[in-house]
């Protein structure tokens, strides 16, 4: 019996417009990812969102549609502050697990264009 990936996602900077993060790999795609299998999924287990800039910004993802960032759709940081950079706590974690089917997307967007960064872990598997 195969096992999952354990694979690492980014580091990518977020903008202030959604865009795609993250999305299992497909015969033709995926995001942030790449494969060959047309019924991968993505199970996620940590994500880290970093202020790399000399101001506060904030934060946002979803999970839904491609570029979306739709009410309803609010999945994790909710548009929270981050301290900039140089001050203590200047990211935030999530920690769980949560699967990405084919369908799914994680998007994101900032406050403030590449002032923070995304880098998360998880595992591709195949249904």
């Amino acid at each position: 019996m195969a096992s999952n990936k354990v694979v690492r996602f980014g580091p990518v900077a977020l903008g202030t417009s959604a865009a795609n993060l993250i999305n299992p790999p497909t015969l033709s795609g995926g995001a942030g990812l790449s494969g060959t299998n047309s019924n991968a999924y993505v199970i996620i287990r940590h994500l880290r969102v970093v202020n790399k800039s000399a101001n506060a910004a904030s934060a946002s993802l979803y999970i839904g549609a491609s570029g979306a960032s739709a009410a309803g759709t609010e999945f994790a940081f909710n548009n929270t502050s981050i301290p900039a950079n140089g001050n203590s706590g200047n990211y935030v974690d999530w920690y769980g697990a949560v699967r990405l089917d084919v369908a799914d997307f994680l998007t994101g967007l900032a406050s403030a264009a590449t002032a923070l960064v995304i880098e998360g872990e998880g595992e591709v598997g195949v249904a």
